[in-house]
């Protein structure tokens, strides 16, 4: 109970700058303020009323973040428990690594307009100061010219001197705010109970945040080493310390030319991305597919799109994509091909079947396959694609259909450096980091390594909640603990949440999930390394599966245990 409540912010108060946790939703910027006289306040825990900054031309954005928020809100503001907020200034550098989303840098540069504004009042209102205490000085001189004379004239009537203590001729010589600061008994905190109704000069807000937590932050040593090349990218990204806006970040980019992912991503959320020239192709438009291709028209990429299923190209096409009627034209008409499909057999038939991409390479042609497949398939496809003067790169994604439409996905690349280099701009419109992990195949094991650890996770999320249905235990109960605790992530949350809900569609399809399971615990026997918990994670996707569950979210794995 100690940790959980050094957890919560104190000294939060009106006026106050601050970090306001929506739902299930990451944190969004936002300040303390008086509520509305016709919204009561919620009962139960404190709370305060917050003001979200970016939602004035928005007005769904509240609805979007979190449709079922349970607090008493307006448009634009909401009643946020104390637990739920964060001090601006404190957490700033931590949310904007973490939240990329255009309205959410959109609410981040209306914060720091209204702090511009702060200061141009502090500004005004100090040189306000400075301007009575140079009228004081002069008055205090011209009393001390009259008090000389008047000093000599006694000394010549023969009047006896008064001598004049130290402490006197400094209190003559105070500044009305310095005698306005020393007369004010009451210590900093919390107001006075007469005062909770008043709203506090942004200024002093300002400067409160300035001169507190933040002043004190240092940045913690980059846990990568110098000397690792798979990491070069990440490392470039991680060993600089973020500016303080986005605008200094992208001024920064284009003085350096750093090709750096997650650095050059803050460009993106600007929609300053300077496009490839390149004209880029992409099979594919699926869950992840049809994201990735949005965020490359909209950041200005010329592509060119085919799809198994050609009625999904029509939406593209009305936004400014070109079609393709085969693979094979695809990557004949462009100069970098990227491909995301289902499996190992359907990458393989992309490339090697009737008019597919192996038709099209000619030397000089790129190609790069975002599938999640296992090493040997992605390694045969390389070696077919180099063999006709094609160059190669594998780049599977990690993230769901969300991610993907938010431009918020991690990159695993391998295998032709020079055209990871190429992709730069098409990284940055897709994703919000990308690693470099040397030669191919290295980021298909990742992959597979990463999808094995989530979807186990997901596995034990479903066995949790089911164990506390059986045992007589509230599930909505057991997500407020989780959510408390080392667990919480964005994840976590939105899985139980489909559960408790009953709502499974597919935001990662379960059937995707139990293949990256199959070929992790394949990739393992490869190495005669024990996979367990993947193995038994396995066994229960392959019975949702027998329960009519491919097609649905992976967390209707859920559903597995109830049957």
């Amino acid at each position: 109970m100690a940790a959980a409540a050094a957890a919560v912010p104190v000294n939060l108060r009106l006026g106050d700058l601050v970090w306001g946790k929506l739902g299930r939703y990451p944190p969004w910027p936002g300040k303390i303020v008086n509520p509305p006289k016709d919204l009561k306040k919620p009962r139960g825990k404190k709370c305060f009323f917050v003001k979200f900054f970016g939602t004035e031309d928005h007005l769904p954005v509240l609805e979007e973040l979190e449709p079922k928020l349970h607090q008493p809100r307006t448009r634009e503001s909401a009643w946020i428990k104390v637990e739920q907020l964060k001090p601006y200034h404190a957490h700033k550098e931590e949310m904007i690594k973490i939240n990329k989303g255009k309205r959410f840098q959109q609410a981040v540069d209306a914060v720091e307009e209204f702090l511009k504004k702060g200061k141009g009042k502090d500004q005004a209102s100090h040189n306000s100061t400075e301007e009575k205490n140079r009228r004081n000085s002069s008055e205090e001189r011209g009393k001390q010219s009259v008090g000389e004379e008047k000093h000599k004239a006694n000394l010549s009537e023969g009047k006896p001197k008064k001598r004049v203590s130290s402490v006197s001729s400094e209190r003559g010589s105070k500044s009305p705010l310095k005698r306005t600061y020393e007369q004010s008994p009451r210590k900093r905190g919390r107001p006075p109970k007469d005062e909770k109704d008043l709203t506090i000069p942004e200024s002093s807000t300002v400067k409160r945040m300035m001169t507190g937590t933040m002043a004190g932050f240092k940045w913690p040593p980059s846990p990568v080493k110098d000397g690792d090349p798979h990491f070069h990218h990440f490392l470039l990204s991680q060993t600089e310390k973020p500016a303080v806006c986005y605008q200094a970040i992208t001024k920064k980019l284009k003085e350096t030319g750093s090709t750096s992912i997650q650095a050059a991503d803050s460009t993106a959320i600007n929609g300053s991305i300077t496009p490839t020239d390149k004209k880029i192709g992409f099979l594919g438009l699926g869950l992840m597919g049809s994201g990735i291709v949005s965020n490359l028209l909209k950041m200005g990429h010329t592509v060119t799109v085919w799809n198994r299923t050609a009625e999904k190209c029509d939406l593209f096409i009305q936004e400014g994509a070109r079609l393709g009627r085969t693979p094979a034209e695809v990557v004949s008409t462009c100069d970098i091909t990227f491909a995301c499909v289902s499996d190992p057999k359907a990458a393989k038939d992309l490339v090697l079947g009737p008019s597919g991409v192996l038709q099209g390479i000619r030397p000089g042609k790129c190609y790069v396959d975002m599938s999640t497949v296992d090493a040997d398939t992605v390694t045969e496809l390389a070696q077919v694609i180099v063999s006709r003067g094609g160059r190669f790169l594998e780049a599977p994604v990690s993230g769901n259909q969300q991610l993907s439409n938010d431009g918020m996905l991690v990159i695993l690349a391998a295998g032709d450096r020079g055209l990871y280099e190429d992709c730069s701009s098409c990284f940055q419109a897709m994703g919000k980091t990308s690693f470099f992990l040397g030669e191919v195949g290295n980021a298909a094991k990742m992959m597979l390594i990463v999808n094995m650890v989530q979807g186990s996770f997901m596995a034990t999320i479903a066995e949790g909640l089911t164990l506390a249905q059986v045992t007589g235990q509230s599930q909505q109960t057991l997500l407020d603990i989780l959510n408390q605790g080392q667990l919480a992530s964005i994840f976590l949350d939105q899985k139980c949440q489909n559960i408790l809900q009953g709502n499974f569609k597919p935001d990662f399809y379960l059937k995707y999930i139990q293949k990256d399971l199959r070929l992790a615990i394949a990739l393992g026997d490869s190495v005669n390394h024990p996979t367990p918990m993947a193995a038994a994670a396995n066994e229960v996707y392959k019975r949702a599966k027998a329960l009519d569950q491919s097609d649905n979210d992976m967390s209707a794995v859920y559903r597995a245990y109830i049957h």
